[in-house]
């Protein structure tokens, strides 16, 4: 079904009784030309770009649980492309520019809001760091805008600039960045990718994996054998594990991050907000409630939550900066399980295995990069080659030593 003004009205006239279903859920084949393990943003992007970019239609995407369950419906929702490296800064602006087309593309209401974000900047020092980075912003052709004390209070009056312990100097502003309905996305991307014949199967976890002569040939499943040419693995914080089921041992470690939803208030926050004096973040909801979240919980888990000092953690920095929300309720939270790479970048390339493919270390990036994760990973798969936009993103890079560390915190995955 298309959606449009016009399909709305029809079905309004006639009780709503004609929508169909969002996409198929289909029972697994004996074999596929692709299949994609993980039906998260990444996994379903990336057959949806197959499908619709390099044609290739027989394709699986295989989730464990239900679609969307995994790092996709726990996140923030931001969207950005304000980095500081050539290798990010190319391929998030490729992204944040899929964003931007992304609904009229597949036809979906992801709820893109392109309401800007700011990083906060409280000491001459990051104020030198983040004009670098804006400069550098800018020489690839991505807007950055470098805001002074009084800039910042004219636009959001309500933070604590008199008696702050950590007074704000100014920010930077990405006016293009914002948010996106996280789990619309998903539902969206498995739109597309179903009504292109992609075949999205879910309560289908991998097991194992048949490989032939150092070459992949299909997967093991609970829902038995399935056969594949290619085999593309998608898993964020599980990358690991599934990986090691075909013998290898990946630069990654699993952390747990956590993200809250207060009670729902007035129209308060109007963009995204980044604390620099340590690490919280927040927007607002359609709903009206406050989204933010902060710090990694420290300890390497695969568990979706988090623990007690973490959220005291956070809670302090979002009253730090703004005390008026001391007094909100917090209603949920959720933990998201990060895949954190020992450079902070993520991994987009072939693996030593033949036919099979990694799109994983997103760190915190891993939402707002969906659609040129997606497209990139795609075009790896279809072609062999990787894209341009992730060039950089090479697996044996930290062999070869060409990491790409764009906080400059050395190899130490939770610090990233």
């Amino acid at each position: 079904m298309h959606y449009s003004f016009f399909s709305l009205l029809q079905n309004a006239l006639t009780g709503h009784r004609g929508w169909t279903p969002t996409w198929r859920d289909a029972e697994p084949k004996g074999a596929y030309d692709v299949i994609i393990i993980g039906a998260g943003g990444h996994g379903l992007a990336t057959a949806y770009y197959l499908a619709k970019e390099h044609g290739i239609r027989n394709v699986a995407v295989l989730e464990k649980g239900w679609l969307g369950s995994g790092n996709i419906g726990r996140n923030t929702t931001i969207i950005r492309s304000n980095y500081l490296l050539p290798g990010n800064i190319v391929f998030y602006e490729w992204s944040m520019k899929l964003w931007e087309r992304l609904e009229q593309d597949f036809n979906y209401n992801a709820m893109v809001s392109q309401r800007g974000v700011l990083n906060l900047y409280h000491s001459d020092g990051q104020r030198d760091v983040y004009a670098r980075r804006g400069n550098a912003m800018r020489l690839h052709g991505v807007d950055a805008d470098l805001l002074d004390r009084d800039q910042v209070r004219a636009m959001l009056p309500f933070l604590n600039f008199d008696d702050a312990r950590f007074p704000i100097h100014g920010g930077l502003l990405q006016k293009r960045g914002g948010t996106a309905r996280h789990d619309a996305v998903a539902w969206g991307y498995a739109r597309g990718a179903s009504d292109r014949g992609v075949d999205i199967v879910q309560n289908c976890e991998v097991t194992g994996f048949v490989i032939e002569n150092g070459r992949i040939t299909g997967v093991e499943t609970t829902r038995g054998k399935i056969l594949a040419k290619k085999v593309g693995l998608s898993v964020a914080g599980n990358s690991s594990r599934v990986a090691a089921l075909a013998g290898m041992r990946l630069p990654i470690e699993s952390h747990v991050i956590q993200a809250f939803v207060s009670e729902g208030v007035k129209p308060l926050i109007p963009n995204v907000i980044t604390f620099g004096a340590g690490h919280f973040y927040i927007s607002q909801s359609d709903k009206g409630g406050l989204v933010f979240g902060g710090d990694l919980d420290g300890y390497k888990s695969y568990a979706q939550r988090g623990n007690l000092p973490t959220v005291r953690d956070v809670c302090e920095g979002g009253v730090a900066l703004m005390p008026m929300i001391g007094r909100v309720r917090i209603l949920r939270n959720w933990g998201g399980i990060m895949d954190m790479s020992a450079d902070g970048s993520p991994i987009i390339d072939k693996t030593p295995v033949e036919g099979l493919y990694l799109n994983a270390g997103w760190n915190y990036g891993g939402f707002k990069a969906v659609p040129a994760a997606g497209w990139c990973f795609a075009h790896l798969n279809a072609r062999d080659e990787p894209h341009s936009a992730a060039a950089a993103f090479r697996l044996d890079r930290f062999a070869r030593g060409a990491v790409l560390d764009e906080k400059g915190q050395g190899p130490q995955p939770n610090l990233h």
